[in-house]
């Protein structure tokens, strides 16, 4: 680890399964970076947060991270200096049958 590189240890707020709420998952949703990510994640499995392929800054890409993470689209964990970011698909299933599905088809 270099000098200017620092471990991500802090926790890190998910809202629990019964705690996601359709308000937010469709803002979450709504965005066309967030889309692109969430749909990388569907294709491709998990990521670090410099994985992804969009058109933004690195700020603007953790504020998407965060968007879609509060909402309960996301979760991400810490793994050394990075955060890896899974979809909840089993929990947005559970909470909201066939959404994701019909969002995605439609984008």
């Amino acid at each position: 680890m270099t000098a200017t590189a620092t471990q991500v240890t802090e926790d890190i707020a998910h809202p629990k399964r019964d705690q996601i709420e359709l308000g937010a998952v469709l803002h979450a949703l709504s965005d066309p970076v967030r889309l692109r990510i969430v749909a990388t994640l569907i294709a491709d499995g998990e990521h670090t947060c410099g994985g992804f392929d969009v058109p933004v800054t690195k700020s603007t890409c953790t504020h998407h991270f965060k968007i879609l993470r509060e909402a309960g689209v996301i979760h991400q964990r810490p793994q050394g200096t990075a955060r890896v970011n899974t979809l909840r698909r089993d929990d947005l299933e559970a909470r909201f049958p066939g959404l994701l599905d019909k969002i995605l088809q439609s984008a």
